[in-house]
């Protein structure tokens, strides 16, 4: 039988797991600063291509590479570098600059005759790998920690090791740089080819397309902003369908507020036209279910995905994209709606919607599709006379205008006044558009339907 002393006997202290060797190739290390103090030339070259000289592991040879790239500019044919080498080694040593013993001269001209002239590019990448991996094994040995800790938090630590990790894998700031030159052909062409799907992501909407230059485009963050009851959910319905639907090009839905079968019912009774309240009646005529007959094949077939979870924070909503663009060539992510997302911890609610307003665009960037968030509008528009909104107007925090590139702002006149002469009609006001021009883009409100399209005659 446990005694009293026993069941209030502090648990064994768990101790961390050991840090594995950490992965690393002198080898490669030795020859690489061999070539350098023979050609110093290829520190700039191997510079230029993103080799970092702080994955050299072994001291000796990382201040011996640092000491070539000081002197590269003094050395001339024919001059013995490892002397040289070795009298500003000394020096930083004697300066204070440099913790590491000074290797002897005999051993930096053994270092120098281990050259291999022509191969340094080849060493340089085989540094570079044993870096990453070493990267990920210090991630998952920080993962290990931050999983046993009692102090556990799912939201804060699950997003920095997403992020860490995101920063092991992505490719260095210097590989998207380009001579103007080289870019100027891509430039002329454009200027005479229409954009095709591959490029961009048709809205469904014609007037609108022809705004944007053809659609929505990879990397940016959209966000549609409107007062409750405006149809925000609808228009994102019908974004989904011109995308996922009408051109094939593989969607995901995040819906927070609305369940995937209502959302489910509301595409069908847009595509098929059958009224959305007989629908939830189950008194859909003969023919508006032969007509739906005809739809389904194209809306089952469609690569639209539908999410309902009631929670999704950014690394659950990252991850899931992750899968998606990887497994599906995802293009198109649309979230119902931002206030609704599990925010990041913050000293206050406009700090943490900043905090979701900037990773959504990071999102968008980093994986090349678009983003579009809903968003509520605050009171603004109530408190004016003619009800438009504006682009301030956005809930919460400016944040959410500045990242955006694109801000389309839903009004519909008569949702205040039901006699409007405009009933049935619905505004996407085009607040902000990041290197294009601004406009309202009227469509018709076919809210019977669940859906918003083109008004006739476009």
């Amino acid at each position: 039988m446990t005694t009293e002393t026993e069941m209030w006997a502090p648990d064994e202290t768990i101790a961390a797991p050991a840090l594995p060797d950490r992965p690393r190739d002198v080898e490669a290390e030795r020859v690489l600063v061999a070539t350098a103090m023979q050609q110093p030339n290829v520190v700039d070259e191997l510079g230029a291509e993103g080799f970092d000289p702080a994955d050299i592991t072994t001291d000796a040879y990382r201040w011996t590479w640092w000491a070539v790239e000081e002197l590269q500019t003094q050395f001339k044919a024919g001059e013995l570098r490892h002397l040289a080498v070795h009298r500003l080694l000394e020096t930083w040593h004697a300066e204070g600059r440099m913790a590491t013993r000074v290797p002897p001269v005999e051993h930096l001209l053994d270092l120098y005759q281990q050259a291999h002239p022509g191969a340094a590019a080849w060493y340089a990448r085989r540094i570079t790998k044993k870096a990453v991996a070493a990267r990920v094994v210090a991630l998952g040995y920080d993962a290990v920690l931050k999983g046993s800790s009692p102090a556990f938090d799912e939201d804060t630590d699950v997003a920095a090791i997403q992020a860490d990790l995101d920063g092991v894998v992505r490719a260095p700031d210097d590989a998207d740089m380009a001579p103007i030159g080289d870019l100027l052909l891509d430039s002329l062409e454009r200027a005479t080819t229409p954009p095709t799907n591959e490029q961009r992501i048709p809205t469904g909407f014609m007037d609108l397309d022809a705004l944007l230059c053809g659609g929505w485009a990879p990397g940016q963050l959209v966000v549609i902003g409107a007062r409750p009851a405006m149809g925000k959910s609808t228009v994102a319905a019908d974004f989904a369908r011109g995308a996922a639907i009408k051109n094939k090009i593989p969607t995901l839905f995040e819906s927070l507020e609305m369940g995937k079968d209502e959302l489910s019912d509301r595409i069908l009774c847009a595509e098929a036209r059958i009224p959305l309240h007989h629908l939830k009646q189950g008194i859909v005529s003969d023919v508006d279910m032969a007509r739906a007959a005809r739809h389904a094949p194209d809306i089952a077939a469609a690569p639209l995905w539908i999410n309902d979870g009631a929670l999704l924070s950014l690394p659950m909503l990252r991850g899931r994209i992750r899968n998606l663009v990887r497994t599906q060539g995802l293009r198109l992510v649309i979230v119902d709606y931002l206030q609704l997302m599990q925010a990041p911890k913050a000293e206050s609610r406009q700090q943490a919607v900043a905090e979701i307003s900037r990773n959504l665009k990071l999102i968008a960037k980093d994986f090349g599709i678009t983003v579009i968030v809903l968003c509520q509008l605050n009171r603004g528009p109530e408190q004016r006379q003619e009800k438009k909104p504006m682009v301030s107007d956005l809930r919460e925090s400016g944040a959410i205008e500045q990242d955006a590139d694109i801000v389309i702002l839903l009004h519909r006149e008569d949702a205040y006044e039901k006699e409007s002469p405009r009933a049935g009609e619905a505004d996407l006001i085009v607040g902000k558009h990041r290197g294009g021009p601004t406009a309202t883009i009227t469509v018709a409100a076919q809210l019977h339907f669940a859906r918003m399209i083109d008004m006739a005659g476009t």
